[in-house]
C-alpha cells in the first residue's frame, strides 16, 4: 500500500519498501519533533524546553503557525526556540533567524533614537513641536463635530515633543491620506498632512494611540539631524548594536526568511495565510515602499534582544554607551498624566517594573527590571483561531518559571 503512494505500481524491493517507509513516516515524525529546537546561553543544542514544549500544543492544534522565543537577562541570551512553521503549506520549519514584521515594536526605537538628540542638547522634551517642524503652527483642536461640521478653536498650548511620544497630542491614529497602506508616501509628506489634521483633544488631556505621532517624532529627528530617518537609525543603533536584520526594506535575502502571515481559518477554525494590509507589497520594494517609524520595521529575535539588553543595562552594551541612563529612564517610565488610566513612556508601554512593546501581528517584547529578565516574542498572526491567543501567555509563564531571578 505504501509503494502505491509513490506511484508506482511494480513489486516492491526491500529498498523501495524502506524508502516508501521513510517517505510516509519521516514528514509526521517531523511536524512535531522539530519543534524543540533550541539554542541555550551556552549555544549548546538541547533536545526539548520547557519553554517551547508549552507552546507545541498549540502549534498542534493549528491555532499557532509558529513562533521564534527567546529569553535573556541583561548580559546574555539564556535561551532561543522556535516552534510550528515559517509556512505551514510548504512544510517550512520555524528558524532562529526567522524574520518579522514587528509593527508597533518600531516605536520604542523611534522614541529611543529621539532620546540620542535630547542627550546631545539638540532637542527638549517639551518644546513644541512647531519648533523644528514650522508646519505645525497654528495647528487648532477640535471643540465640536458633527457629520457636516467641524469647529475648530485654537488649543490650551501647542503640541510638544514629549506628546508626541507618550500619544497625548490629540493627534489622529492616521491621516486621510494614508490609505490603502501606512508606507506609501514620504515621511515629510505624511508629516504635513498630520499638521493640516485637526487635533482630536486638548494636549494632555487625553491618551489616544497615534502613530501619526511617533512619526513627527522620527520627522524632527531627519530635520535636527539633517540625515534621513533610517540612515540615523542604521548609524546609531543597528549597525553598532549589530541590529543586521532590523530594516524598513528587507532585501531578497532577508525577505526570503520572513515568516508567512496567518489569520484564523473560515468559522475561526485553523488557519489561512494572509500579506501584511498595512504594507506595500512586494516588501522589497524602494520605490513605491517608505519607512513607516511608527510601525514598519522588521526584525529577528536576536537584534530585538540586542535593543531591550542595551536598555536593561541603563544604555550601554558591551562596553559602548548608545544612551545615557536619565534618557533611558524617561524613556520607560510613565510619560502619561496620572489622571489618565493609560502607562505610557517614551514609545513604550509600561508599568513600574515593566517596558515594552507588542505589534499589530501578535509580537511583543518585553523587559522586566524587577526580574532581570527580557522575553521576546515572534509570530506573525493577525488573529488566531481557538486558543491560539494564549500562546503568548503560556511562553511567557514558562519563561518566568525556567529563568526568573525571584521565584
Amino acid at each position: 500500500m505504501l509503494h502505491i503512494l509513490t506511484g508506482c505500481l511494480e513489486k516492491p524491493t526491500v529498498m523501495q519498501k524502506a524508502q516508501d517507509l521513510i517517505r510516509f513516516f519521516v514528514p509526521m515524525f517531523l511536524t512535531t519533533v522539530f519543534l524543540t529546537t533550541v539554542v541555550t546561553a551556552g549555544g549548546a543544542f538541547a533536545q526539548e524546553s520547557k519553554v517551547a514544549s508549552a507552546v507545541q500544543p498549540f502549534v498542534e492544534k493549528n491555532e499557532l503557525a509558529g513562533a521564534v522565543m527567546l529569553v535573556a537577562d541583561k548580559e546574555k541570551v539564556l535561551t532561543a526556540e522556535v516552534a510550528g512553521w515559517a509556512d505551514i503549506a510548504a512544510k517550512k520549519p520555524m528558524a532562529l533567524n526567522s524574520l518579522f514584521w514587528i509593527a508597533s515594536q518600531s516605536k520604542p526605537i523611534t522614541g529611543a533614537a529621539l532620546m540620542i538628540l535630547v542627550d546631545e542638547g539638540k532637542v527638549s522634551l517639551d518644546d513644541p513641536v512647531e519648533k523644528y517642524l514650522p508646519e505645525f503652527r497654528g495647528q487648532m483642536v477640535a471643540a465640536f463635530r458633527s457629520d457636516d461640521t467641524v469647529l475648530l478653536r485654537k488649543p490650551k498650548h501647542p503640541i510638544t515633543v514629549r506628546n508626541v511620544l507618550a500619544h497625548t497630542s490629540g493627534l489622529p491614529f492616521q491621516s486621510a491620506i494614508e490609505s490603502p497602506t501606512l508606507d506609501m508616501y514620504p515621511l515629510h509628506i505624511r508629516v504635513r498632512s498630520y499638521a493640516m489634521t485637526p487635533l482630536d483633544f486638548e494636549p494632555d488631556s487625553n491618551y489616544q494611540y497615534s502613530n501619526a505621532g511617533i512619526n513627527v517624532a522620527a520627522r524632527i529627528i531627519e530635520v535636527v539631524a539633517k540625515t534621513t530617518f533610517e540612515k540615523f537609525l542604521d548609524e546609531r543603533f543597528f549597525q553598532p548594536l549589530g541590529m543586521k536584520d532590523t530594516t524598513f526594506w528587507p532585501n531578497e535575502e532577508q525577505a526570503s526568511r520572513i515568516a508567512t502571515a496567518y489569520k484564523p481559518g473560515k468559522g475561526n477554525m485553523g488557519l489561512e495565510p494572509t500579506t501584511i494590509g498595512q504594507l506595500f507589497y512586494p516588501l522589497t520594494d524602494r520605490t513605491q515602499r517608505f519607512p513607516m517609524p511608527a510601525g514598519g520595521l522588521f526584525s529577528t529575535a536576536h537584534d530585538m534582544a540586542r535593543f531591550y539588553q542595551m536598555l536593561l543595562n541603563d544604555g550601554q552594551l558591551e562596553g559602548k554607551r548608545y544612551l545615557p541612563a536619565d534618557a533611558v529612564k524617561a524613556l520607560t517610565s510613565r510619560q502619561t498624566p496620572a489622571a489618565l488610566k493609560n502607562s505610557y513612556g517614551l514609545g513604550f508601554a509600561v508599568s513600574d517594573t515593566t517596558f515594552g512593546h507588542g505589534g499589530a501581528y501578535s509580537t511583543n517584547s518585553n523587559a522586566d527590571k524587577q526580574h532581570g529578565l527580557i522575553v521576546i516574542w515572534l509570530v506573525q498572526h493577525a488573529g488566531f483561531p481557538g486558543e491560539g491567543g494564549k500562546s503568548q501567555e503560556a511562553f511567557k509563564k514558562a519563561a518566568y518559571e525556567a529563568f526568573s531571578k525571584s521565584k
